[in-house]
């Protein structure tokens, strides 16, 4: 059994958050575990509120799991602060493909990292990353510079990855322009893939694609042809999501919907 799991907050509207992890990791055929960093009371407007849960109960929930399963990668998305960050760097198995997804402020405003804690994210976790998934704003955070272009996206890219990652992909779902593009950058070089820029907002999206990844990884595929693959399965998520700000659908290669707006 091929198993991935998600670190995370939990979405009560469904469309993020480790809601939308599992939703993905069944629709890519991984059984899906997951670790809850916080509950969180939103929808796919906003979130109302935030709280976050003791870094013990964090640490029990990441051995339980890593005790009982074989887990194929790793996915961290909301971590919240920096108790949290230091315990998932502690109870992280080494060795273990981990995604990271740096979840910073909600598609809604609301900041879901503390300031202070950006600091453990890049010294205790982002080192240990296969792959860093941030999109335009956070990896303005990351990079510590302007993001405009498409070159802009190479330049902090590479900047990540000197932060220790194998591997970033640069999100430009923010940039202006008629085709939205995402960027692999890794020791080797750099990956450009673009697609059509769909006319309304969607919630969830970043998790979907981060999580996408991490079942990729998990079913051991290179990080260039999961990177291929989680576009792909993103691309086609936005599609059929509704419009408006609602939540992706997480479609398996079948075109089965597994989660309708």
């Amino acid at each position: 059994m091929i198993a991935a799991c998600s670190v995370a907050g939990s979405d009560s509207g469904g469309g993020a958050g480790i809601q939308a992890d599992l939703k993905t990791f069944t629709a890519l055929g991984v059984f899906g575990l997951t670790v809850v960093t916080a509950v969180t009371a939103q929808n796919t407007r906003e979130v109302r509120g935030t709280w976050m849960l003791p870094p013990d109960a964090v640490r029990a929930q990441m051995e339980a799991v890593a005790d009982d399963f074989f887990i194929g990668a790793w996915k961290t998305g909301m971590l919240g602060n920096a108790p949290i960050i230091r315990t998932v760097a502690e109870a992280l198995p080494e060795g273990a493909a981990l995604v990271i997804d740096p979840v910073m402020v909600s598609t809604s405003g609301h900041r879901l990292l503390a300031e202070d804690a950006v600091a453990d994210l890049v010294g205790l976790l982002i080192p240990r990353a296969a792959v860093v998934t941030p999109n335009i704003p956070e990896a303005e955070v990351l990079a510590g510079m302007r993001v405009r272009t498409v070159e802009d996206m190479a330049d902090a890219g590479r900047r990540i990855l000197d932060l220790g990652a194998r591997a970033v992909v640069v999100k430009g779902g923010h940039l202006a322009g008629g085709a939205a593009t995402d960027l692999l950058v890794d020791r080797e070089g750099e990956m450009r893939l673009s697609g059509e820029r769909y006319p309304y907002p969607v919630h969830g999206s970043g998790c979907c694609f981060s999580a996408a990844l991490a079942a990729c990884l998990a079913r051991g595929m290179p990080v260039e042809e999961g990177f291929r693959a989680a576009r792909k399965f993103i691309d086609t998520a936005i599609r059929e999501a509704a419009g408006g700000p609602g939540p992706v659908r997480a479609v398996n290669p079948g075109g089965t919907i597994f989660h309708r707006s």
